[in-house]
């Protein structure tokens, strides 16, 4: 099909997964998985647009898709399952999730020690004085949206396929800290960051949050939600409380749309502000948890029409395409937590892999609940 009509005709499922197939196409051109930004790296930069990849292939089923995130794998790990990683974070842990397509299909066993390796990461984390896993080292004390993300869907996929349930109580609980701790509850959203010392300059003296709401951090969350959701089992009882987060969260999302062009802003809560900036990796994320809520029954059909607004306004904002390529704009580089001029002023680049990996996971999402 065409794509240079997308900016004007209404979203479809054929287009939404065009869209997606075309994002993959693109960078699999421009980069071999050795060359993956960083490059020969394990990192979730990767695995966030691995994991948009993966999507795409469980629905089309072509090889290629596949054989691109076996050699990302495969060029960081021996025979024997080992591999260079850095064992003081969490963000190390959220490239393990692409691991168990890849041993479902092959059944090598490098698959399993490699992700074996990923789990015993979680004994050795720093931790708050309530258990909160520090999202760093180099972060201490501090709890990180982002975390929930990085290192929730693979504890879950780590019990379903190795039995290991105290791993789902950690997950859970992780959640509920950063609910209790992090959480506005006038506009529904939750701060990017919480610091346990209230030492930060940006840490509010009282509560220990950072005082914005940064977009992808918002974003992250609401996508660890969902994809917990999917791997709780149906009669635990913890997805109450989830279910009941996610609704909450979805309806500030609505609250908080861009009116004009259907995106969402840096800092989400602030778009009356000259300097803040509509922004398209949490844009993504967002219309991922939405769809996927929608989807599930989580929350009621009427936001589907809030994901269809937002996915146009990508694909007229941030979106442009030829018949071989696809660029994506307005993607916020690597963040750490901060004040509001740190965010407004952080720079912004094309088809990063933090936006990319969004924006497919957003189109898959989509496709599978519109025509």
């Amino acid at each position: 099909m065409s794509y240079s009509d997308t900016k004007q005709t209404e979203v479809t499922s054929e287009t939404a997964i065009a869209m997606a197939e075309l994002a993959c196409d693109t960078l699999m051109r421009t980069f071999t998985p050795a060359q993956l930004p960083p490059a020969n790296v394990w990192h979730y930069h990767q695995g966030v647009f691995l994991y948009g990849m993966q999507r795409v292939w469980e629905k089309n089923g072509e090889k290629q898709y596949f054989d691109y995130i076996k050699s990302y794998i495969d060029n960081l790990l021996d025979e024997e399952g080992n591999f260079l990683f850095e064992r003081d974070q969490l963000d190390s842990i959220q490239v393990g999730i692409l691991l168990f397509p890849l041993l479902n299909e092959t059944r090598e066993e490098r698959y399993r020690k490699a992700a074996v390796k990923l789990r015993n990461l979680f004994g050795t984390l720093n931790t708050t004085k309530e258990g909160g896993f520090w999202h760093k080292d180099k972060y201490p004390y501090q709890m990180w949206l982002d975390g929930l993300f990085m290192a929730g869907p693979f504890a879950l996929m780590y019990d379903q396929a190795f039995g290991d349930p105290q791993l789902v109580d950690q997950v859970l609980y992780q959640e509920k800290l950063m609910r209790k701790n992090m959480r506005d509850p006038d506009s529904g959203l939750l701060y990017h960051a919480w610091d346990e010392t209230r030492s930060m300059a940006w840490a509010d003296k009282e509560t220990g949050c950072s005082p914005e709401f940064w977009g992808r951090s918002v974003g992250w969350y609401g996508t660890a939600l969902i994809d917990i959701l999917d791997l709780l089992p149906e009669d635990h009882n913890g997805r109450a409380d989830l279910i009941s987060a996610l609704e909450g969260l979805i309806q500030s999302y609505s609250d908080y749309q861009d009116e004009k062009t259907g995106l969402w802003y840096q800092i989400v809560d602030k778009g009356s502000q000259e300097d803040n900036w509509l922004e398209s990796s949490c844009s993504s994320l967002f219309v991922y948890t939405i769809a996927r809520a929608v989807e599930e029954g989580y929350v009621d059909k009427k936001y589907l029409d809030t994901a269809r607004k937002a996915y146009q306004g990508l694909l007229a904002q941030m979106i442009e395409t030829t018949e071989d390529s696809l660029t994506m704009k307005g993607i916020c580089i690597g963040t750490s937590a901060g004040v509001y001029d740190y965010y407004v002023s952080r720079p912004v680049s094309e088809n990063d892999l933090h936006g990319v990996g969004a924006f497919i996971l957003a189109s898959m999402a989509l496709a599978n609940i519109i025509e």
